[in-house]
């Protein structure tokens, strides 16, 4: 073995032109590879064929859904459901809510990018420190290394169109997972994706679509009380931030990696489509402390939405309970990849995530009636705490102190 081509004086691989043609295209990248993200995404969702437009006749019925459902939720929550005065339910196809998800991602990927690229002087050294001749094995070690670093774009991109791609495919709506959406009062609806759960459940097409609009609707609302919205949006982006660069694992994986073999590189794609590959080696102890506060809103704001749907859908819906039961049993059956999109993000929509913001908000129910949890979204100092999500008497004592105290 002798130099090591586009790392330094040669190359361990035979010289093969394929490293310097990847060299110089890693190195023009930036931190995340927005083209093989939309790549990958776009692939996943549409199995690669054309979709068909939306047909009008299915925008207009949601539309009338939409506004029967806004008049219901605006009664029962007393919240605003829109910043401009009226919210409208847009039936997209999944490559139309990929062009709009990929800006609301787009944030949160590449502070996740950030938090692993290397720290102030610590860059890989594009030069080989370590004589191949005398130390074979360490001079491959240093260039994996290096390759990594010139790979993470690349890994982070196909990680990002992994995720996206199979939400998209998921997605009945654009709160399936409780991310703001700042600056629209547009609700995108996959009507696909909801007419296929529709029709493997035997469900009512019409009332299956008015619950989606409740969902999202009153989804809407709450996230769109801006101290609700703030402090979502801060999390979740502390912990997007948060992560940290341990390279041990996938060092590993791509130790096993053929470079001369065309297929074993190409098995770089599915290797970072894997949640436990991804996030086995990139979860931090940052993340662990701040995750509890997470999970504690959005267990609150997930129990809230489902009380909303329940005395709500319950009048308006013959079949509610039917079809509650199915989107219920949709997500305790959610698979691995599935999951892979909240559990990177810090939003793993767990049943026992789901029954403990229940508990809490039929805990204040009972307690204080519909006038106690009106106050829920009040001000940010009511918003609740770990420990009060499992305590809702702790919650009612503290926000009845006076301010004073």
């Amino acid at each position: 073995m002798s130099g090591f081509g586009p790392f330094g004086a040669g190359d361990p691989f035979g010289g093969l032109p394929f490293f310097a043609d990847l060299a110089k295209m890693l190195a023009q990248q930036g931190p995340v590879s927005w083209d093989a993200a939309r790549q990958l995404a776009a692939s996943i969702a549409t199995g690669g064929e054309s979709e068909p437009n939306v047909d009008p006749v299915d925008r207009l019925q949601l539309e009338q859904l939409a506004r029967v459902a806004d008049l219901h939720v605006g009664s029962t929550t007393g919240l605003s459901t829109s910043a401009s005065g009226q919210v409208k339910v847009v039936p997209v196809t999944r490559t139309q809510w990929l062009a709009s998800s990929l800006d609301v991602y787009k944030p949160l990927v590449e502070s996740i990018a950030s938090s692993l690229g290397p720290a102030p002087g610590d860059d890989a050294p594009a030069v080989p420190t370590v004589d191949p001749d005398a130390d074979p094995e360490a001079a491959v070690d240093q260039w994996l290394g290096g390759m990594m670093q010139m790979l993470a774009p690349m890994m982070l991109g196909m990680t990002a169109g992994s995720m996206l791609g199979h939400l998209a495919t998921r997605s009945f709506g654009q709160y399936d997972l409780p991310v703001p959406r700042p600056g629209t009062d547009e609700i995108l609806v996959v009507l696909r994706n909801l007419d296929e759960f529709g029709q493997e459940w035997s469900l009512d097409r019409d009332e299956l679509r008015l619950w989606v609009c409740l969902h999202e609707i009153t989804h809407h609302a709450v996230l769109g009380v801006p101290h609700v919205r703030d402090a979502l949006r801060e999390m979740l982006s502390g912990f997007a931030a948060n992560f940290q660069p341990d390279t041990g694992v996938l060092e590993e994986r791509l130790g096993n990696l053929d470079p001369t073999d065309v297929q074993g590189l190409a098995s770089v794609q599915s290797m970072f489509g894997d949640p436990e590959v991804v996030l086995g080696a990139i979860r931090s102890p940052a993340q662990a402390e701040l995750l509890p506060r997470l999970e504690a809103l959005v267990a609150v704001v997930v129990g809230y939405v489902d009380w909303v749907m329940d005395t709500v859908g319950e009048r308006l819906m013959g079949r509610y309970g039917q079809i509650t039961e199915a989107m219920r049993r949709r997500r305790v059956e959610a698979a691995a990849a599935d999951r892979f999109a909240g559990q990177i993000l810090g939003l793993d929509l767990t049943q026992d995530l789901y029954d403990r913001g229940t508990t809490f908000v039929e805990g204040v129910v009972e307690r204080a009636g519909t006038e106690g949890l009106d106050r829920l979204w009040a001000a940010p100092a009511n918003l609740p705490t770990p420990n009060e999500v499992v305590a809702p008497g702790l919650w009612l004592a503290r926000i009845d102190l006076p301010d004073d105290v």
